[in-house]
């Protein structure tokens, strides 16, 4: 992988490149009143001088918003100084209707009157098509994402980057947090052999970038036609920073992402919609509690008995309202992040896989090896089936996360 054959595009692009070279000036973590400024806030106080003259769609959900939590469509919607003529909704819909694996459909937004345009599970020439359709020179993506391989979001973005090269348009990224940090990667990198909508291409499954970044990478590793991409950094934003030290509002990405301290266990905790068990949907702490008929407290012994960093187990019962066990009283954990520091989200989640299996005799896969799609390698799980332990499993994919860690710090921005 090389940085240089690309070079790194988003170095140019007029007002916006400026703005992305800049340094962030942001006061120590935990400063009292810091205050992080996205990408749209950059974007709105230059003026959109970065789109004057162009036709612009935006890629956007109902994350999408300022400090004030307008949406950021009705407030370019309202302002002359940029032309929005479109807008693009993902999975759940532009005004987030939509349950999981659903989306709105092509419809005119009331509020704006707007066309909006899906783009879900579209990719190549049918979203190319999209966007020659929709009449737009540029697209501009702002989403907020959770930090985690498997979050569909940043493959709409890939998809729409790709496309966007397709179709000749120009792409602009704005920059919000990565709400679990940007500290580290971690966890095992797909293989290509399982690249999915929740992976296309090999990153770890905690990239530990924003969006912005990956879209750097993606650019200058992955798109076989590189797009004309332009990214708005964020000013404030330290890669230590959980979302609650941003100041900025939360606003769930997804049905199942209530709050930021359900992207903190998510991308380890989501690997359990690969086996029999719930991942707590249906619950008011989704991926937070997970259980099964038949679980009991053994299952919370064991896994504390682990000792896992900054995370204990408590044994919980509970009885989801849709998804997996609805209506059912199930028996399982709830995880208490005590010290999200020292936490590893991704070992815990394969900690408790392992323990979940030795506890627990009615435990399966998935019968479509949905946990491979998860953690983009067979290893997880015939590992898990041949009685390794934790510290087996993730040692598994130690060259191959070192390797990516690598590739990862030449995209880095803050």
């Amino acid at each position: 992988m090389s940085l240089s054959r690309r070079g790194l595009l988003a170095a140019g692009g007029g007002a916006v490149g400026a703005l992305a070279a800049s340094a962030p000036t942001a006061a120590a973590h935990g400063d009292r009143g810091r205050a992080v400024r996205t990408g749209f806030d950059r974007l709105a106080a230059d003026g959109y001088a970065a789109l004057a003259g162009e036709r612009v769609g935006v890629v956007t959900n109902p994350t999408g918003i300022t400090r004030d939590v307008r949406h950021i469509v009705d407030v370019m919607h309202a302002d002359d100084r940029v032309d929005l003529t479109a807008v693009f909704g993902p999975e759940h819909g532009f005004r987030g209707t939509a349950q999981a694996g659903g989306s709105e459909g092509r419809y005119d937004d009331p509020a704006t009157g707007l066309p909006v345009y899906d783009t879900y599970l579209k990719s190549g020439q049918p979203l190319a098509d999209v966007f020659t359709a929709s009449g737009v020179d540029t697209v501009v993506f702002d989403i907020q994402d959770a930090g985690a391989r498997f979050y569909t979001y940043i493959w709409t973005l890939f998809d729409c980057m790709q496309a966007a090269a397709t179709a000749g348009k120009r792409f602009v990224v704005l920059d919000r947090p990565n709400p679990v940090t940007g500290r580290a990667a971690l966890g095992p990198v797909l293989d290509k052999r399982f690249a999915t909508f929740v992976g296309r291409e090999p990153i770890a499954q905690a990239h530990g970038m924003t969006v912005a970044e990956l879209a750097l990478l993606f650019n200058g590793e992955f798109l076989t036609q590189p797009v004309d991409l332009s990214v708005v950094t964020m000013k404030g934003w330290r890669r230590t920073d959980f979302f609650d030290g941003t100041g900025l509002p939360w606003v769930p990405p997804s049905p199942n992402m209530p709050t930021p301290e359900t992207a903190v266990v998510y991308s380890g905790t989501c690997l359990f919609e690969g086996t029999n068990l719930s991942e707590g949907r249906g619950t008011t702490r989704p991926f937070e509690l997970l259980g099964a008929e038949g679980v009991d407290r053994r299952w919370a012994e064991a896994a504390n008995a682990l000792e896992l960093p900054g995370v204990r187990f408590r044994e919980a019962y509970f009885a989801p309202t849709f998804s997996k066990f609805q209506g059912k009283t199930v028996g399982g954990v709830q995880l208490h992040v005590h010290d999200r520091e020292s936490f590893d989200p991704v070992r815990t989640g394969i900690g408790l896989l392992v323990t979940a299996k030795r506890s627990w005799s009615g435990f399966a896969w998935r019968p479509d090896n949905w946990i491979d799609k998860l953690t983009g390698t067979t290893s997880v799980r015939t590992l898990i089936d041949a009685g390794a332990d934790t510290d087996e499993v993730v040692g598994a994919w130690a060259a191959d996360l070192a390797a990516f860690r690598a590739v990862r710090r030449r995209y880095l921005r803050y």
